[in-house]
């Protein structure tokens, strides 16, 4: 059985978000950045990880700013406030827990 295709969204200018994989409790998700996008501050109730695959970036954590770039990743706690800005055109993989059904 093929796994199926997620269309790609554009939450915001420069970002492209395309779910990779996903069972209702956790998700797998692209965010495809060009460089000066950012994701704005935000909380949600999922624990989510960020893994950096390529470019870099500025991540806002819970008001504290963190630089991460290829290889680099940060988990955010449910409820904590967070964001980013994109310093050099990347992709990060996040992983939410449980599913962001909003993005499906």
């Amino acid at each position: 059985m093929p796994l199926p295709q997620y269309p790609v969204h554009h939450p915001s200018q420069g970002v492209a978000r395309q779910v990779l994989s996903e069972n209702p409790d956790l998700m797998v998700v692209s965010f495809r950045f060009d460089t000066g996008a950012s994701g704005a501050l935000h909380r949600h109730p999922h624990v989510q990880s960020t893994y950096v695959a390529s470019g870099r970036f500025r991540f806002f954590r819970d008001g504290v700013a963190h630089e991460i770039k290829a290889g680099d990743s940060l988990v955010m706690a449910g409820n904590v406030e967070h964001g980013c800005e994109c310093l050099e055109a990347g992709e990060l993989i996040d992983c939410f827990s449980p599913r962001r059904d909003d993005f499906l």
